[in-house]
């Protein structure tokens, strides 16, 4: 059969023969590649790439690449989040705006600027700092650092042309962390852009986007380039912010067989932090405003004490404005591949990257420096060929990489700017994770496709922190060490039917890791730095089952049902207002839910769209123990709903687009995004409430005839229409005894317990204009 890519088939050295044995799994021509996809792939919302010209897995490659495994893998569960009607024609601020059309996706408002916590089927929904239980990628370079941790402050939606969001476990594939899922971004190619843009977004809050794009190709080279420069004033009181992000994205193709890819990343970010409340103080201040300065702060004001001489004794309450809360952060990233034709059915890659996170973080009791400096590399051999007659597609990885950490936490102490108090923790640590994953995917006829992979792991921390404790003769050191070794295996086995071009039915069984990080390792239940090193690898073994139907090409709709048994999970919580969070492991519980995804254009110019989740978390085994005083309490969580999880979510949209005539390109959409309620503590007694958020969008893009400008596009949205005021965070808080009586506190305790909200935006309006030329 005829390749789809050059035919060049290069003499094999002893050493390519040595990594065709290495690859010596089931595997497919190019043209038996395309069938097995077209019998495997699923449809439903998934925009469904066709064979040709198609791109590698989120890759903006060069002509000529092959395409990857995990570019479409059969039998999974993945939603791609196209520009249309999430980037391309609104003001899309941070990255949440868009996930959001995305099932069993949740959003939580994080520290600052565009800072979101993205979580998967509720795997992280109780999360308010650093993404975990997911692996992130972009381009298909790794953006999760090896301690498990994602930040969404450097990703910029103006970016990227395409967002796949792998969903359950997925450590057959990704490794570590991939316990709830995975996110693969793909910014746009220069082919895509041709040429350059730029735009302006402006709106309410004093908020300022100024953005540029450039990219093309000439010959054997191909670049984009993004640039960014967003601040706002935030709708709190000291929420000011300000992040500059540039994004390059270039290729080298010297000959049809080898192609080199570069990626850099660089995200400054400066945001002031508001305090978080209490559930009382959010009913009555919710934005805390006019919280200037403790002695005159309005109602419902949350007050941070801070130690007067910032190591022990007396404090004083202070608001946010006097305590500077704030961060001062700076994400780096470098990363090349090589990708290299063997033959005519055989691609090897190799990549390698370099990712910093370092920051400075000033707010509430506590600041923390350090600087995360981590490696990572990877390669693999994708093959097609047969298996036993039979069109498959094999894939070998070999990953590794690791983490150098070094943060130092002192005391805050109050006014004069943020000011420093005294050393309370000095850690470092070392994190590496080595690892090989295999997949095969194998057309078994023209209905069936199975898919067989599995992932070995070892990861391995070593470190130690001190903590140190004052008082008025002396201080005290703590010691804490770690020397710790998890060994994980996941397993992955999947079928998928396809009995006629509009259906397509899935099963799924996989599983998913996260081992703990080093900083789990070191804050204690107190909240205070310490050891916490008995924490055990989070496991789950979840069950996919779902239907796909695309009747015509104007109806998509998707339903999939899961259920994930989970051992030893990983839970935070904060133990106080000020205090830092904590991780426990729950020893077992279930995750079981429903997805629904319908895409519709009902009528030339209409288009429904439709994302809901049903999320069922509760605790199936988990004793709690409780202390105050001379009083210690075990409270049976086994029933409990997990906190942090709504129960329902939906995204519903419905928008009209003018195909012809004279106000072709001017379109305008109405869209409601519900969540449902969720409870914030272990023992189910205080509840964030639910909301409805209604968003209001108009647009329009034209061609522009003659003259320099290309095309013109226009939008304007308003966020929340109906003014609803809403809980878009809420840290998870711990349950507590009285001292007095041994009993466990009500709800009324919790609700005035602050360092647990933030609310949402209220009505606000952005608007922005883009020139492409």
């Amino acid at each position: 059969m005829p390749s789809s890519r050059p035919p060049h088939a290069p003499r094999r050295t002893g050493a390519r023969r040595a990594l065709l044995a290495l690859a010596a799994l089931p595997l497919s021509s190019a043209d038996a590649l395309a069938q097995a996809a077209e019998d495997g792939v699923t449809l439903p919302e998934l925009s469904v790439v066709g064979e040709a010209g198609r791109s590698g897995f989120g890759v903006a490659s060069p002509q000529g690449s092959a395409p990857s495994v995990i570019e479409q893998p059969v039998g999974q569960v993945v939603t791609q989040v196209g520009r249309s009607g999430t980037i391309g024609d609104r003001p899309a601020t941070d990255i949440g705006s868009v996930l959001v059309n995305s099932p069993g996706v949740t959003v939580r408002q994080g520290n600052g600027a565009r800072d979101v916590v993205i979580s998967i089927r509720g795997n992280n929904a109780r999360s308010t700092g650093v993404t975990k239980n997911m692996v992130v990628l972009e381009d298909g370079f790794i953006l999760t650092q090896p301690d498990g941790a994602s930040r969404f402050d450097l990703v910029d939606p103006r970016a990227y042309s395409r967002i796949d969001v792998f969903r359950g476990p997925q450590s057959a594939l990704f490794g570590n962390y991939a316990t709830g899922g995975a996110l693969a971004f793909r910014t746009r190619t220069g082919r895509e852009i041709n040429g350059y843009e730029i735009g302006t977004d402006a709106g309410s809050f004093g908020y300022l986007s100024n953005y540029f794009t450039v990219g093309g190709a000439s010959g054997p080279v191909e670049i984009s380039l993004f640039a960014s420069d967003a601040r706002g004033n935030g709708y709190q009181d000291h929420s000011s912010y300000d992040t500059q992000t540039i994004n390059l994205l270039a290729s080298y193709t010297p000959t049809p067989d080898n192609r080199f890819t570069l990626k850099v990343i660089n995200n400054q970010v400066n945001a002031d932090l508001p305090a978080r409340s209490s559930l009382d103080q959010f009913g009555i201040n919710p934005y805390q405003r006019g919280c200037a300065a403790a002695a005159t702060a309005a109602p419902g004001c949350t007050l941070t004490n801070l130690r007067i001489n910032g190591a022990f004794g007396a404090t004083v309450p202070v608001t946010a404005d006097e305590g500077a809360f704030g961060r001062k952060d700076r994400r780096t990233i470098v990363a090349a591949r090589w990708e290299h034709d063997i033959d005519a059915q055989t691609t090897w890659r190799t990549q390698l990257g370099f990712d910093e996170r370092n920051f400075n973080q000033p707010f509430y009791t506590s600041s923390s420096r350090g600087s995360y400096p981590s490696w990572n590399f990877l390669t693999d051999l994708t093959r097609r060929g047969d298996l036993f007659g039979l069109p498959a597609v094999g894939y070998v990885a070999l990953a590794y990489n690791t983490i150098d950490n070094h943060i130092t936490t002192f005391n805050r102490a109050p006014y004069g700017g943020p000011t420093l108090g005294a050393l309370i923790g000095d850690q470092e640590a070392v994190q590496s994770n080595l690892g090989g994953r295999a997949r095969t995917e194998v057309a078994l006829s023209d209905q069936w496709t199975g898919v067989l992979g599995i992932a070995a792991e070892n990861t391995t921390i070593t470190g130690r922190n001190l903590a140190y404790g004052y008082s008025a003769t002396e201080r005290t050191t703590t010691v804490a060490t770690t020397d710790r070794s998890f060994l994980n295996v996941a397993p992955e086995l999947a079928l998928v039917y396809r009995p006629n071009a509009a259906w397509t039915f899935r099963g799924r069984a996989a599983t998913g890791y996260t081992t703990p990080a080093a900083s789990n390792l070191f804050i204690t239940p107190a909240g205070l730095p310490g050891s916490n090193t008995q924490l055990q690898t989070q496991e789950n073994l979840g069950f996919d089952l779902g239907a796909d139907w695309t009747p015509t090409e104007n109806l998509r709709l998707s339903l999939t049902g899961f259920y994930e048994f989970f051992r030893n999970e990983l839970v935070s919580q904060s133990p106080g207002a000020g205090l830092l969070s904590y991780t426990f492991n729950a020893p077992a519980s279930e995750h079981r839910g429903i997805e629904f995804a319908a895409d519709w254009t009902f009528s030339p110019g209409w288009r429904a769209v439709a994302a809901y989740t049903f999320d069922d978390q509760i605790y199936t085994t988990y004793t709690e123990q409780l202390s105050a005083g001379a009083f210690t309490e075990r409270f049976d969580r086994a029933g409990n709903a997990i906190p942090g999880v709504p129960a329902h979510q939906l995204l519903a949209r419905i928008g009209y687009d003018q195909p012809t005539g004279p106000l072709a390109g001017l379109g305008a959409y109405v869209e409601a995004v519900v969540q449902d309620g969720f409870f914030i503590d272990n023992a189910n007694q205080l509840k964030a409430p639910g909301y409805t958020v209604v968003n209001a969008n108009v647009h329009y893009a034209a061609d522009l005839p003659g003259g320099y400008a290309k095309r013109i596009s226009l939008y304007a949205e308003v966020r929340n229409v109906f003014d609803e005021t809403y809980v878009s965070s809420a840290q998870n808080l711990a349950n507590s005894l009285s001292s007095t009586t041994g009993l466990q506190n009500g709800a009324g305790v919790l609700a005035t317990t602050p360092g647990s909200v933030f609310a949402g935006a209220p009505r606000n309006v952005v608007a922005g204009m883009r020139l492409s030329f």
